[in-house]
């Protein structure tokens, strides 16, 4: 066996590596916060250079924020996996979901509460809604959506809406709280689906759409064309 054979994949080690790195960013995280300052430290806890760093997680803090929401993910559909989805209507899918969700990231809760604060500022807000999609994506295909046309882009941006919220809830104010607030957001949302239920909403745009037509090719049909 040659020497290249004994060494582990590149991307395997990799992938070892970010999550040594996160483990000890979450212990960390708590007396240091999340920041340039803690990435360095939970580097060096893992034996990892400066040169090092700066190849496993390019973006810094940012790296890890997205690796900490996606093992919360992981953590989450795990939970998941023992529940039949199928056995519950889905707005009970949805509060199973959304209940996993933040409890998978309250077992990390102080080092989730400084991450929580760092996406919160200006520069990190367009990770934070990537990530709060990415978290809805995994919920709703939990949940057996399989909409392919434009409701598979409207739940995911309803429920990353609400993520955002109950999480935050989560971390700062207590399970009680989110839970709370998670179900008046679910009531919500089928009062309104009853109210919507039967009415036609695309008949405006049908409209524009024949009198654009009319209009496009109304000379032609008149004149043979």
């Amino acid at each position: 066996m040659t020497a290249s054979q004994t060494l582990p994949p590149e991307d395997d080690w990799a992938d070892r590596m970010e999550q040594a790195v996160l483990d000890s960013a979450v212990r960390l995280a708590p007396k240091q916060g999340w920041n340039s300052a803690m990435v360095r430290a939970a580097c060096a806890a893992e034996g990892l250079s400066r040169g090092d760093e700066e190849l496993l997680l390019p973006n810094g803090a940012r790296d890890l924020a997205a690796l900490l929401s996606r093992r919360h993910d992981a953590r989450a559909l795990a939970g998941l996996a023992t529940v039949e989805a199928k056995s519950l209507k889905m707005r009970e899918r949805i509060a199973r979901a959304v209940s996993a969700r933040m409890e998978a990231g309250a077992a990390d809760l102080e080092a989730t509460r400084r991450c929580a604060a760092f996406l919160a500022l200006p520069m990190n807000a367009d990770l934070g809604l990537k990530l709060a999609w990415e978290s809805a994506d995994h919920l709703w295909h939990w949940a057996g959506d399989t909409a392919t046309d434009w409701n598979h882009y409207s739940k995911r941006t309803i429920l990353s809406g609400i993520l955002i919220p109950a999480l935050t809830m989560r971390w700062f104010d207590g399970r009680e709280a989110a839970e709370a607030f998670v179900a008046r957001w679910i009531e919500n949302v089928m009062a309104f689906e009853k109210w919507k239920a039967g009415k036609d909403f695309d008949a405006p745009l049908r409209k524009v759409t024949d009198v654009l037509s009319r209009m496009r090719y109304g000379a032609k049909e008149k004149s043979g064309v």
